[in-house]
């Protein structure tokens, strides 16, 4: 579960947390750490070296959920994040996408992928990237992204903000 549980997504909120992210510290060096709320635990952010990853939202519950129900619920994310990718197209022009495919069969398989990918995986975050930049101080990029863990898990919309060379499309095993 993350922080962002029960809240009605927002997209002028979400595009203008995701621009705040531009700003946000990231560190040079480090191990990558989750941070939780410290009453509940709930998910806030995850931090690495020249990365941080926020919750942007999250979906309800998908336990007994099935069928057409939960294909909305997945679309109803999907149109959420094309939402917000629309704001963001608007503010920074057009977005690249990235595959987190690769990178992910090699992490299910054990093997090693860049920090911020196992970060992403770390938080359930499975979905294409869709990155923009460089749109900040010091060549920053942004991404937005999605996904969940299993078919119960709610779904969750995440922003990221990387001071590495940002990937681009279908080189996602590249620096980040």
């Amino acid at each position: 579960m993350t922080s962002r549980a029960g809240e009605t997504f927002a997209v002028d909120r979400a595009a203008a947390e995701v621009g705040e992210l531009l700003d946000a510290p990231l560190p040079a060096t480090g191990p990558t750490t989750a941070e939780g709320d410290p009453a509940t635990g709930e998910w806030t952010a995850t931090v690495g070296a020249g990365f941080r990853i926020v919750p942007l939202w999250e979906g309800g519950q998908l336990t007994g959920v099935y069928g057409p129900e939960w294909d909305e619920a997945q679309e109803t994310a999907a149109a959420l994040l094309a939402s917000l990718a629309r704001a963001l197209d608007c503010r920074w022009g057009p977005h690249r996408t990235v595959r987190l495919d690769g990178p992910l069969m090699r992490w299910q398989a054990g093997s090693p992928v860049e920090p911020l990918f196992a970060a992403l995986f770390a938080e359930d975050l499975y979905g294409d990237l869709s990155v923009w930049g460089p749109v900040g101080p010091g060549g920053r990029w942004v991404a937005v992204g999605g996904g969940h863990s299993d078919g119960d898990a709610p779904l969750v919309l995440a922003a990221l903000v990387g001071d590495r060379t940002a990937p681009g499309p279908g080189d996602a095993d590249g620096p980040l």
